[in-house]
């Protein structure tokens, strides 16, 4: 089953972005525990069903949390290895940061990001791939720079790919 990727990206930033102060935070991803996931419910107001996700084979989900508050979660990532590119299965941000309400911005592409930075680590040159509800495929290729390659199949290319990871992950060695 493929789903659709359906995170709106609010803002590219180098990290995320309070809104209420403007101030930018270093964040962290990291790989999500049987724990966490054992304490994690849908009806504190996510869309998806992560403990599910969890369950499906070959599939890794990460977290993202601010990096001098772990506690503070901001978003998820599931992403998968392919052959020779990194595939997102779902992505989504924290309850408290949708909307016109919003703590943080920059969730979004933080962690598409990330996906391509795990893709580069693996030897795919960043190369990502993803299924955009048919509404969101122009916001995708303007803000991430994502290509349609078939249907509702988005690819990040590797040019693409490597400006989000400089963005988001310029402290860090590729």
């Amino acid at each position: 089953m493929n789903r659709e990727v359906e995170i709106e990206i609010d803002a590219l930033t180098e990290s995320v972005v309070e809104v209420s102060t403007g101030k930018t935070f270093k964040t962290e991803v990291t790989e999500v525990t049987k724990e966490f996931l054992n304490s994690f419910h849908k009806k504190n107001g996510w869309k998806f069903n992560w403990k599910i996700e969890a369950r499906l084979n070959n599939r890794n989900i990460f977290k993202l949390t601010l990096h001098s508050k772990k506690s503070i979660l901001l978003g998820l990532i599931c992403i998968e290895t392919k052959e020779d590119h990194i595939h997102i299965h779902l992505v989504e941000n924290s309850p408290e940061n949708v909307g016109r309400a919003k703590v943080y911005q920059g969730i979004g592409g933080n962690l598409f990001a990330f996906a391509c930075k795990k893709s580069y680590e693996k030897g795919f040159d960043g190369v990502v791939s993803f299924h955009a509800k048919t509404q969101l495929i122009e916001h995708y290729s303007v803000t991430l720079g994502a290509l349609l390659f078939s249907n509702n199949k988005m690819v990040i290319p590797e040019k693409n790919a490597y400006l989000l990871v400089c963005k988001y992950f310029a402290h860090e060695k590729k």
